[in-house]
């Protein structure tokens, strides 16, 4: 029996999330985050693994240039370990928090990916979607057992792409802000074909889909949206948005997507927080760890859109990268301001969403 390829990929996700060895293309690769002595050992069993990290961290590590790491879609890098680069030491390459206490890395030797490039985005790719650093040790495949196998090209073709999600169920959710202005609330569950994480979408009132519906796309912040964090801006916009919503005669949409961190998931923003504290801005944070700037898939917010029967929105927002990815599957979008003002935790922050990122503020 045959199995599907995008099943593969997911499932082979799954296996790097869980610290197996996994096999992607050419290569066997094994999670830098994750991994252990004896997983490592495991893995190099007739082989010495090198260490495939993004372009992004490789820049920052004087092994790529930066302007060609900044690219779309640039080539991983494989950093060959010598016999003095350890399992500390190696992990060390990998996370950026660890670069303040351990400032002295290298010299290192890198050397071209040739027939293993898409076997080396692919497990990146992979790395991404499981929520890891971007960072793996890698061996030939026929050196290593691995869990699970899947194409290169189903590991490339995992999202972002054009999302897919059905609706897994509705309720009704009374909202304080919403009630006080006469406005029932509903609650919409969707479940991503991809298998992903749910999302939400709050029905306030009753828009007419017929015109341009009231809407804000938010995504999930544990620590601004539940904890009060004043490290951003992300609780105030969420409640602020609600009651705007609550108070518009005919009511609106606002989506709650998983995608924290700006899509590079929960331990990973921590992460980027502990590089704020060591002095990094919110972009070089995320870039250091090996992300881009911003991982988020806006088609996960337009599929949500449709499935609703929306196809205008008054969308709220300061950032043009969500009225762009909407607009660019097809939506009208005007948009309508939606900022709060800074706190002395988060002006910095903010004055770089503004500065490097285009943000409206």
């Amino acid at each position: 029996m045959s199995i599907a390829p995008d099943f593969l990929a997911e499932a082979a996700s799954d296996a790097l999330r869980r610290g197996r060895i996994v096999g992607v293309g050419s290569l066997a690769v094994l999670s830098a985050e994750l991994a252990d002595a004896d997983a490592l050992a495991a893995l190099e069993a007739t082989a010495r693994a090198g260490l495939i990290i993004t372009a992004r961290r490789a820049a920052v590590l004087n092994l790529a240039n930066q302007i060609a790491a900044a690219a779309p879609d640039p080539e991983p890098v494989w950093v060959d370990r010598p016999d003095w680069l350890d399992l500390p030491g190696s992990r060390a390459v990998a996370d950026p928090v660890l670069d303040l206490a351990t400032p002295f890395k290298g010299p290192f030797r890198t050397r071209a990916l040739a027939g293993d490039a898409a076997a080396a985005r692919a497990a990146i790719a992979l790395a991404k979607h499981a929520g890891l650093i971007p960072a793996v040790y890698a061996v030939p495949l026929a050196d290593a057992a691995a869990a699970i196998t899947c194409p290169a090209e189903a590991a490339l073709a995992l999202p972002p792409g054009q999302a897919r999600v059905h609706v897994s169920s509705r309720a009704r959710l009374p909202l304080a802000s919403a009630e006080a202005h006469g406005k029932d609330c509903q609650v919409v569950a969707f479940r991503p074909a991809d298998g992903g994480p749910e999302h939400l979408a709050l029905m306030i009132g009753d828009p007419d889909v017929a015109q341009p519906v009231l809407a804000r796309i938010h995504s999930s912040c544990l620590t601004g949206d539940v904890l009060g964090s004043l490290k951003c801006d992300c609780g105030p916009q969420l409640h602020a948005a609600i009651a705007a919503i609550a108070r518009n005669p005919q009511g609106g949409i606002l989506l709650y997507l998983q995608q924290e961190g700006r899509g590079i998931g929960l331990l990973n923003k921590l992460r980027a927080y502990a590089l704020q504290d060591q002095g990094w801005d919110t972009v070089d944070a995320n870039t250091r760890l090996g992300f881009e700037p911003d991982e988020r898939d806006f088609s996960l917010a337009a599929a949500m859109l449709r499935a609703l029967g929306v196809g205008s929105v008054a969308l709220m927002t300061n950032n043009p990268l969500k009225v762009d990815g909407l607009a660019a599957h097809g939506f009208r979008v005007s948009r309508v301001a939606h900022d709060m003002p800074p706190n002395p935790h988060n002006a910095a922050y903010l004055a770089t969403k503004r500065d490097r990122q285009g943000h409206m503020l």
